[in-house]
Order: structure tokens, then C-alpha cells, then sequence
């Protein structure tokens, strides 16, 4: 078998409220990748807020597409190193990270179709029911848009959610938590999010302030960046940390892991260059028994933590329009079923990319 063409485009895809308040849409950055057996993979990298999806797709047409036209898709792994490798004077972070987890998702998903499994059976599967956290809690909703979106996922049967504290007060935070964590009631637990917004000694006041609440974790306390400070808050506090969103290869969170930095590892598929990477994070982890929990995109991300041992919950943002993919996952009682559709289980629905595309 043999890649004959790699297809890439944007598709922006406008945001319900109150997300909406947040941001005005979000872009895919998608790669259609066709063979010539008649297999055609799809991969895609979601942008959050739609920041820098040109510039990604301009990586993977100029950079990571002539590596692999002509080659054999089945051989990932090797595809997967010359990818890293096209360009050794670029950190694969950002941009490239982006491209490069695109085109390994589309190499991943031709190859579950070749085999006739869904992904997470093929790497030798652990669950086919994953359950999931509500996430959202955007710093501009008030708090009656909080609490209503809190009792949405509660009512999908969620036993966790997650909401932003990004007040310079922490007793505003504290204020926001505790009415979210009365509409609740006691039937879901609660984690909070930073989103690398202060210094050590701001998130070890702010988690003072929060320890009395039993919240499953303690999200990006400080700049991705800086792993070292990180691991300061997490000795520091008495609440779990969970981050890894915005780190990218397994010596990062191999950093993250030697450092006790963190009890949860949250790659995102996207970012963290593809199943590939993300799978061997998640091996990687589960030596160290530290808990794994895919951010965003949890249509992809059941794959992967159907896949691991050390899987825990995946991230469940309610944003995607009927009319963008064929058919995705449900929630029902808290959990996903992992999609049997041979490859990732993923399929852009009829028209979509029409009446998205911008790129």
C-alpha cells in the first residue's frame, strides 16, 4: 500500500453559547490522506480558538507532506520518526507539533481500517466504556451559567466537572466553587482549572483556599513551560495537580514525571504529536502510576485511553455541531462507549467540509 495524496484545509467552526463568550470559534485543521488501495485516512488537529491554524497547515503542506507521499502508510512508526525528524532546528512544539499529530492521527486511522479494528483494540484494548468529566466553567459565564452548565453534564450522569478559576481574587474563586459545588451536591466531584495563570506562592494561596473541597485535581497551576515550578506547587499544596495539556513530546513529561510534578498527565492528541506520542506518554506514566487524562477532543481521545491501563477520564467539552462529524460518541451514564468503526472511528459528516472550510 502507498500514500498517493495528502489533502489539507481549515474548517472554522462557529461556538454555541455561552462558550461563545470565550471564544468566537474554534478551526480543525484536517488531513485527508488517500492510498492506493482505495483507504483514506482522517486526521485532524483541533485549535483552540482557531490561533495560528493557517500557519499549521502551511507546516504539514510544505514540511511534513513530501515525507510521506509515495511511502507505505502501515509503517508508522517509521513515518512517525522522519516526521520528527524533517526539520532538527525546529522543537516539535506548536505549529509543527500540530502537523505532525494530524498526519499521525490520518496514519493510525488508514491502519485500523487496513486491519478491520478500532484503534484501542488494536494496541490491545483495557475498556470499551470510558467515563468522562464535564469541562467548561469559562471565566466569563456568571454564575448562573455555571451552575446550568455544571447540571448539564450532571444530568448526562457525569460524576465529575471542571470549571476555570482565573479571578485575581481567590476568594472570588472560592465563592464561584462553592455554588457550583451546592448545585451539585455530592454526587460529582469538582476540579479546578488555572490555566497557567499565576506564580507559586498565588497558587499555593489559592489552593489554601480551596483544600477543604475534596477536588479530584489542581489544573496548570503555572506556565507550561516552566516544569520546575510546577513540581514546586504540587510538593507545595494539598490538592492532586493534573497538567500536560500544552506540553508536547514524551521528554517533557518524562520531566514532569522524574519531577512528582504532577498525579495527572493530560496530553492532548492534538498537541502531543498524535497517538503515536500520546500512547507512549501513557505507557510511560503508568510505570511511574500516574493517571492519564486526555484533554480535549475526546472523540480521538477514547481510543487512547481505552488503550491504557492507567486510563482515567477523558475530557468532555459539549462544543461540535451535529453537522461536522457523521457521528460522535454519546454520553450516557457518565460514559463513552469507545467507537468499534474500524481505524478512530471518526468521519467528517456530508457538506461539512463546505460549509466550514475557510483554508
Amino acid at each position: 500500500m502507498k500514500i498517493i495524496s495528502v489533502d489539507s484545509f481549515v474548517l472554522t467552526v462557529p461556538l454555541p453559547k455561552p462558550m461563545a463568550l470565550q471564544w468566537q470559534h474554534h478551526k480543525l485543521v484536517v488531513a485527508e490522506i488517500a492510498t492506493d488501495e482505495g483507504i483514506r485516512g482522517l486526521g485532524y488537529s483541533l485549535v483552540f480558538g482557531g490561533g495560528g491554524a493557517e500557519a499549521v497547515q502551511v507546516y504539514l503542506d510544505t514540511r511534513l507532506k513530501p515525507v510521506l507521499l509515495g511511502e507505505d502508510p502501515l509503517l508508522v512508526e517509521r513515518l512517525w520518526e522522519r516526521m520528527f525528524r524533517a526539520d532538527m532546528g525546529i522543537k516539535k512544539q506548536g505549529v509543527a507539533a500540530y502537523a505532525l499529530s494530524a498526519l499521525d492521527i490520518g496514519l493510525w486511522d488508514i491502519t485500523g481500517k487496513a486491519a478491520g479494528l478500532p484503534l484501542y483494540k488494536l494496541w490491545g484494548a483495557v475498556s470499551d466504556r470510558i467515563p468522562a468529566y464535564g469541562s467548561g466553567g469559562w471565566s466569563k459565564y456568571s454564575e448562573r451559567e455555571l451552575v446550568a452548565e455544571a447540571q448539564k453534564y450532571a444530568a448526562l450522569g457525569c460524576k465529575y466537572y471542571k470549571m476555570k478559576i482565573h479571578h485575581s481574587d481567590p476568594r472570588e474563586n472560592r465563592k464561584r466553587v462553592e455554588a457550583v459545588r451546592r448545585a451539585l451536591g455530592e454526587g460529582v466531584r469538582m476540579m479546578v482549572d488555572v490555566n497557567q495563570r499565576l506564580d507559586v506562592l498565588a497558587n499555593i494561596r489559592q489552593a489554601q483556599a480551596l483544600e477543604d473541597l475534596d477536588l479530584a485535581w489542581y489544573e496548570e497551576p503555572v506556565l507550561a513551560d516552566d516544569i520546575a515550578a510546577c513540581a514546586e506547587v504540587a510538593h507545595a499544596i494539598k490538592i492532586p495537580v493534573a497538567t500536560g495539556e500544552n506540553n508536547y513530546t514524551r521528554f517533557e513529561f518524562r520531566e514532569l514525571i522524574e519531577r512528582r510534578a504532577a498525579r495527572y498527565l493530560m496530553p492532548d492528541v492534538c498537541r502531543a504529536l498524535g497517538f503515536s506520542e500520546t500512547l507512549r506518554i501513557g505507557h510511560l506514566a503508568a510505570a511511574h502510576q500516574v493517571a492519564v487524562a486526555p484533554h480535549v477532543v475526546h472523540e480521538l481521545s477514547l481510543q487512547v485511553v481505552g488503550a491504557l491501563s492507567n486510563g482515567f477520564l477523558v475530557e468532555f467539552i459539549d462544543w461540535t455541531p451535529p453537522d461536522l462529524f457523521e457521528e460522535m460518541p454519546e454520553c450516557k451514564d457518565g460514559c463513552f462507549r469507545v467507537p468499534e468503526r474500524p481505524g478512530h472511528g471518526m468521519a467528517l459528516a456530508k457538506g461539512a467540509k463546505e460549509r466550514y472550510r475557510s483554508g
